[in-house]
């Protein structure tokens, strides 16, 4: 990303560089062609007098008025093409050439000006007037013609169509795969694709702001589609009975997806009258003396919050091994009674 940053920063320098030097073109012109005016307005160089014969003897550049134009208008061109300019919307291309026309006459057709019969001040004013509004008009149209060949704004106002990508069309499936089905707009018309988890074992995460349609696009169908494929299921239902509901109906309609008819069961402990029972450190569940000690572990820090902060001091690891041999003590009574 900096490699490209410094990249279109060099080539911003580039192209202000062509065009200060189409703008040196323009003023040389005018201090030539309008000298006389330039000399009684006392701002004659000598300097620059002598630099200018030299080039006018080696190059030929000022033997035809135009010449110093052409340079000047194809440097600014170039100039045009490196800029990416603030996108309107109000571009058309009847409005650029319009302003293209109009800089062109104004630029290359203002020199029977010259030949005014009036002052020489006069004169080299309407040349100067002209000859800069004609510059203007053709760097205002040459930007806004840059901007329309990179980006079609007339007819994507919202740059949808440079911002569009081809997407997955194949619905690839298996076993375990959770498939979502999908629409985009590629190239001026709507496609059918698929987002294909095809290994939900490596986890899925779903960002998005509250009402975006998390749970509507892909939760509900994770919870639908691994229901179909007969897996048993583990719900946090944070707006209680919204995902709930949906898993138990769906179940109630895919039983046969099962070998071992399942059991649908809520732990709710807002609500205990709409929750099953269950009781966490029940002896069967305690297999090994670790399973003790993470349930007393659990236990106590929820009861004591502050402890989190102080977890492996002696106060706090003393009574949560006490707790976890009290559980272990019960769990070894119970089975041998």
């Amino acid at each position: 990303m900096s490699q490209q940053e410094d990249d279109l920063r060099a080539l911003a320098k580039i192209m202000d560089f062509l065009r200060a030097v189409s703008i040196i073109l323009v003023v040389i012109h005018l201090y030539w062609y309008c000298y006389e005016a330039v000399r009684l307005w006392g701002i004659g160089i000598g300097v620059v007098d002598r630099v200018l014969m030299n080039f006018d003897r080696s190059a030929g550049l000022f033997h035809h008025i135009l010449y110093t134009k052409l340079f000047a208008l194809l440097l600014l061109a170039l100039s045009c093409l490196g800029t990416k300019g603030v996108k309107e919307e109000k571009i058309t291309w009847r409005r650029i050439w319009t302003v293209l026309a109009a800089g062109l006459v104004l630029f290359f057709g203002n020199w029977w000006v010259l030949s005014l019969p009036l002052p020489v001040e006069a004169v080299a004013g309407f040349y100067t007037a002209s000859m800069a509004a004609g510059y203007v008009c053709l760097l205002m149209a040459g930007t806004w013609m840059s901007r329309l060949l990179r980006t079609n704004l007339m007819e994507d106002v919202f740059n949808v169509e440079n911002e569009s990508f081809m997407q997955e069309t194949r619905l690839m499936e298996n076993g375990y795969s959770v498939n979502l089905p999908t629409r985009f707009y590629y190239r001026k018309k709507w496609n059918n694709g698929y987002i294909n988890v095809v290994n939900p074992f490596r986890a899925t995460i779903v960002l998005g702001t509250p009402g975006s349609g998390k749970s509507y696009a892909v939760v509900n169908s994770f919870i639908k589609q691994q229901i179909e494929k007969g897996f048993a299921m583990y719900i946090y239902d944070f707006k209680f009975s919204d995902l709930s509901t949906i898993a138990y109906n769906h179940l109630l309609n895919h039983m046969d997806a099962y070998r071992v008819r399942p059991k649908f069961y809520v732990i709710n402990f807002d609500d205990p009258r709409r929750s099953h029972r269950c009781n966490p450190i029940h002896p069967d569940f305690m297999e090994d003396i670790t399973d003790a000690y993470e349930s007393a572990y659990t236990i106590m820090l929820n009861l004591n919050k502050t402890w989190v902060q102080k977890q492996g001091d002696f106060f706090v690891e003393s009574p949560i091994i006490l707790f976890a041999a009290v559980i272990w003590f019960l769990r070894c009574a119970h089975k041998a009674v």
